[in-house]
């Protein structure tokens, strides 16, 4: 009886803002682990998920989203996601059917030549076009890029994103086990409880105020309450935003707002976490911290970091 072979790899999931890329990896490996939101740039650092399977387990790399840079945690994002190119074994490159500018895309195809590895074409969001507009905007990518395949699929709706992964098996080489069959990311607790405070403040919030602001976790311990089994989070958060006038809109009348953002992510955190949470959530202005070095750096973000490379 011929072995059955057990294909493995990493593989990058980019595009540019707003597509859909970590809805379509939470639904890749049938959990959520990355935030997402209406806003575009919601993802600003690489995601690492893990899908395993009897065939094989594929390693995804999610990204920001490729945009224009216009600060230092513009630029971070950007190196981010270009150097995951130079991780992965193949290459999921997400768009919409709308939008179509030619010289974003042309830029983001320049960077994947220069790679000489499988890209597959995700065409997302084909539940809010007609399906010959679907059709013709596949023509146009075909036209850009000689990919493996192209794959039409709404993330949000779970449409045929069975299809995606065949497709990535069908070019992952024959590898071993990098993670346990348990292993879903290599995201912390404390970075997933942050992601999920920015999240909900990014649901709850105005268009002008998401994109100055950050969470930061200053503290987070684990007690038990009355019995063996009965434990608590205590956590403590900041969100950090640039100017005085953002700082009252997150805070709301009579602190609203800020009490809106901290409930749905306590019950969010503690869906996460399987026990109780006790979140406390203020809000700090820090001036210009998108383009502070030392700020990002604290926050996770840092633009002068070592390049990473891939042991595998």
């Amino acid at each position: 009886m011929k072995k059955k072979v057990f294909r493995s790899g990493f593989v990058g999931i980019v595009g540019r803002p707003n597509v859909g890329k970590s809805t379509l990896m939470n639904h890749l490996i049938g959990q959520k682990i990355a935030i997402t939101s209406a806003k575009p740039q919601t993802t600003r650092s690489r995601i690492l998920t893990v899908y395993t399977c009897e065939e094989g387990q594929i390693i995804f790399l999610d990204t920001p989203g490729i945009h224009k840079a216009e600060n230092r945690l513009g630029e971070y994002m950007d190196d981010v996601a270009f150097e995951t190119l130079s991780q992965v074994d193949v290459i999921l490159w997400l768009v919409e059917p709308t939008g179509f500018s030619g010289a974003g895309e042309r830029f983001i195809a320049s960077k994947l030549k220069l790679r000489k590895i499988p890209v597959i074409l995700v065409m997302n969001k084909i539940d809010t076009v007609p399906k010959n507009e679907v059709a013709g905007y596949m023509e146009m990518y075909r036209k850009l890029y000689p990919f493996e395949e192209i794959i039409p699929v709404s993330a949000l709706r779970n449409v045929n994103t069975e299809s995606v992964l065949e497709a990535v098996f069908s070019h992952l080489p024959e590898g071993p086990m990098y993670y346990d069959g348990e292993t879903v990311t290599d995201q912390t607790m404390r970075t997933l409880a942050s992601e999920i405070i920015r999240e909900k403040a990014l649901r709850c919030l105005k268009e002008e105020v998401p994109h100055g602001i950050a969470v930061e976790i200053m503290s987070m311990k684990e007690r038990r309450r009355k019995t063996e089994e009965d434990m608590i989070w205590d956590i403590e958060a900041v969100i950090i935003t640039e100017k005085d006038s953002h700082k009252g809109i997150i805070i709301g009348k009579g602190g609203s707002m800020l009490k809106k953002i901290a409930t749905q992510a306590r019950l969010a955190i503690e869906e996460m976490a399987g026990e109780k949470v006790n979140l406390k959530v203020f809000v700090k202005v820090r001036r210009d911290w998108r383009d502070n070095v030392g700020i990002l750096r604290s926050l996770g973000y840092d633009p002068n970091r070592k390049k990473e490379t891939q042991s595998h």
